[in-house]
C-alpha cells in the first residue's frame, strides 16, 4: 500500500492494452485465480502474474475448477486457453484443443465439460460461438448443435438495467443460457446431445436468471416495463415483483410500432416508430433517428429511458436494426470492411420507409443521434447527407487511425472490423473515417463524451468537433468528467440528467 501511494502520481506502461474502459490503467494488472485455505487462512495463487482469468466454474464436488485464461506479455491477443485445476494435486492442466480459439464459457455437465467459443476464422472476433463437448479422460472434443447460429448473452439495448445478473447456469443435465434472437433476448438450455430448447417466448429481454432443480426465475424487461422478477411456470411467465409498476401508472409510455421492409438486395430489416406524448392524428411532428452501438447489438421492444423522454418531449422516435446488428446470425452481423456502406444504406432506407408509412413524421424536421458505433454512424451521416437538421454524436468514433492507437480495444478491434491497419492500408482506414468528410458537413452537431472513456477515447469527439468548427459548422462539445463509455447506462444520476438536458435542448433548438 505504501508503494502504491508513492506511485500514485505516475503511470508506467510497457504493454497493450494499458488501460480499460471502466477500470482505468491496467498495465501489468491481471485478474488472478487464488486458493484460500479456511483453516490456515493462507492465500496462494493458482495462475501466474501474466495470466488474466476470464471465466471460472467449479465441479459439483468442489475438487476441480475450469478456468479460461489469457496469458500475455507486451501485447494481448484474442485467443485464450482452457485449464482444469485440480485442488487436491494443486496443479493446472491445459485443455486447450485449438491454437487459435476464443473460449467464452466452460462448465461441468454430468461428468463431462461443455464449452463454447469460436476460432474467429470466418467472421472475426464477433463470430458467434459454437458448443462443444470435452471428454477429459480421453481429451476428445466433439461439436454439438452446429446449426445454432446465435450469440450467447443479451445484446438488446436498454439504459435501464440495474446491476448484473447470471447469464449461465448448470442445473441437472442442462446448461442454461441467454441468447439474442432478432430483437429479443430469451432463455435457452442445451444438453450433452446438443438439443437446444427455448424456454421463454414473450417479447423483450431476459436480463439475468437462476435455476434450481428445474425451477426458473429471471429478471426481465417485459411489456415495456422496467425490470421485474418473473417465475417461469411451464411456458408461462409469472411476474412476482412489483418494484416498478408505478411507472406504468404515473408516466406516459410510448409503445414502439414495428414494421419491416426489404433492402434493394432483398434483405429484410426491422424497425420501429414511437409516437409522441399527446399524439394527435393529422398533425406533423419532428422526429429523431436513434442508432444503436456495437454494431453487434440490437434494438428491441424494451424500455429505453432516452427514447421515452424524447417521446414525452413531443418527438417521434425512430430506430432499426441494420446489417451489422446481432440476433440474426453471423452473415447478417458481418460488416467487416464495410462500415458506412450497407449499414448506412439500410438506415437511410429505413428513414425513407418510415416517412412514407407514417404521415405524421415531418420530414423537414428530423434529427439523428447514437452512441459508440451509433456515434460513428451519426458522424458518418452528417458527412454524407444534409437531410438531418440537427445531430447529437455520443461517445463516437471519428478517425479509425487514431482509434487504433489510443483506445483499449483499438489495436485489435480496428484491424478486425476494418480489415486494415495504419500500415497495411492507411487509405482504407481514412476512407471509413467520418473525419475525412467533415468538410462537407452542414448539420449543427452536439458532441457528448466522457473524459475517462477509453473504449472510444475523448480525442475522437475532439477531432470531429474541431473539424466542424474549423469549417464553420455550428457545433458544441460537452465533456463529462469522471465518466466513461457507460455514461448513459450507469453514470452518476446527475450526470445522466445533464446529458439528457443537453440532448433535448439541442434538438429543441433546431427542430422546434
Amino acid at each position: 500500500l505504501k508503494s502504491l501511494k508513492e506511485e500514485k502520481d505516475y503511470e508506467v506502461v510497457d504493454e497493450i492494452p494499458f488501460w480499460a474502459n471502466g477500470s482505468g490503467f491496467t498495465n501489468k494488472k491481471r485478474l488472478r485465480l487464488f486458493k484460500y485455505n479456511i483453516q490456515t487462512q493462507q492465500i496462494s495463487p493458482i495462475t501466474d502474474e501474466y495470466s488474466n482469468v476470464e471465466y471460472i466454474s467449479d465441479s459439483p464436488d468442489g475438487n476441480t475448477v475450469l478456468y479460461v485464461s489469457n496469458t500475455f506479455k507486451d501485447v494481448m491477443k484474442m485467443p485464450n486457453d482452457l485449464y482444469l485445476y485440480d485442488a487436491q494435486k494443486d496443479e493446472s492442466i491445459k485443455l486447450t484443443h485449438h491454437d487459435h480459439f476464443m473460449y467464452e464459457l466452460a462448465e461441468f455437465v454430468d461428468g463431462k465439460v461443455i464449452f463454447a467459443g469460436s476460432d474467429m476464422r470466418r467472421y472475426g472476433i464477433n463470430e458467434n460461438p459454437q458448443f462443444y463437448i470435452l471428454d477429459i479422460s480421453s481429451n476428445r472434443v466433439e461439436p454439438i448443435a452446429p446449426d445454432f447460429d446465435a450469440s450467447i448473452g443479451n445484446s438488446v439495448n436498454s439504459d435501464c438495467r440495474f446491476g448484473r445478473n447470471r447469464a449461465i447456469k448448470i442445473d441437472g443435465k442442462y446448461l442454461y443460457f441467454v441468447s439474442t434472437q432478432w430483437h429479443d433476448a430469451q432463455l435457452f438450455r442445451i444438453d450433452l446431445s446438443g438439443k437446444i430448447e427455448q424456454l421463454t417466448f414473450e417479447t423483450g429481454s431476459v436480463d439475468g436468471f437462476d435455476v434450481v432443480n428445474g425451477q426458473v426465475f429471471f429478471v426481465g424487461l417485459r411489456n415495456m416495463k422496467l425490470q421485474e422478477i418473473y417465475e417461469l411456470v411451464g411456458k408461462q411467465e409469472k411476474q412476482i415483483s412489483q418494484f416498478n409498476e408505478w411507472v406504468q401508472k404515473e408516466r406516459y409510455i410510448s409503445r414502439p410500432e414495428r414494421f419491416t421492409f426489404n433492402t434493394k438486395d432483398g434483405t429484410p430489416i426491422e424497425g420501429w416508430v414511437m409516437k409522441p406524448f399527446n399524439f394527435e392524428p393529422g398533425k406533423k411532428y419532428p422526429a429523431i433517428l436513434e442508432i444503436h452501438g456495437g454494431p453487434k447489438t440490437a434494438y428491441g421492444e424494451v424500455f429505453m429511458h432516452e427514447m421515452q423522454l424524447l417521446a414525452s418531449e413531443g418527438y417521434v422516435v425512430m430506430f432499426c436494426n441494420p446489417r451489422g446488428s446481432d440476433g440474426r446470425g453471423n452473415q447478417f452481423a458481418d460488416i467487416r470492411g464495410k462500415y458506412g456502406t450497407i449499414d448506412y444504406e439500410d438506415i437511410m432506407q429505413f428513414v425513407d420507409e418510415a416517412i412514407a408509412k407514417y404521415e405524421f413524421i415531418d420530414e423537414n424536421r428530423i434529427g439523428v443521434t447514437g452512441g459508440s458505433y451509433g456515434g460513428f454512424m451519426t458522424n458518418w451521416i452528417i458527412g454524407h447527407t444534409d437531410r438531418f437538421k440537427a445531430a447529437v454524436s455520443q461517445r463516437s468514433i471519428s478517425n479509425w487511425i487514431s482509434k487504433f492507437g489510443t483506445t483499449d480495444i483499438g489495436y485489435f478491434f480496428v484491424e478486425d472490423q476494418q480489415l486494415a491497419t495504419p500500415w497495411s492500408d492507411f487509405e482504407k482506414l481514412w476512407w471509413h473515417s467520418p473525419m475525412k468528410y467533415a468538410d462537407k458537413v452542414k448539420t449543427p452537431t452536439l458532441f457528448i463524451h466522457s473524459d475517462e472513456d477509453y473504449r472510444c477515447w475523448l480525442v475522437e469527439a475532439i477531432q470531429m468537433f474541431t473539424s466542424l468548427k474549423y469549417h464553420g459548422v455550428e457545433a458544441k462539445l460537452v465533456i463529462f468528467k469522471g465518466e466513461n463509455h457507460e455514461l448513459s447506462r450507469s453514470g452518476k444520476p446527475l450526470h445522466r440528467l445533464r446529458r439528457l438536458k443537453e440532448i433535448v435542448g439541442w434538438f429543441d433548438k433546431y427542430l422546434k
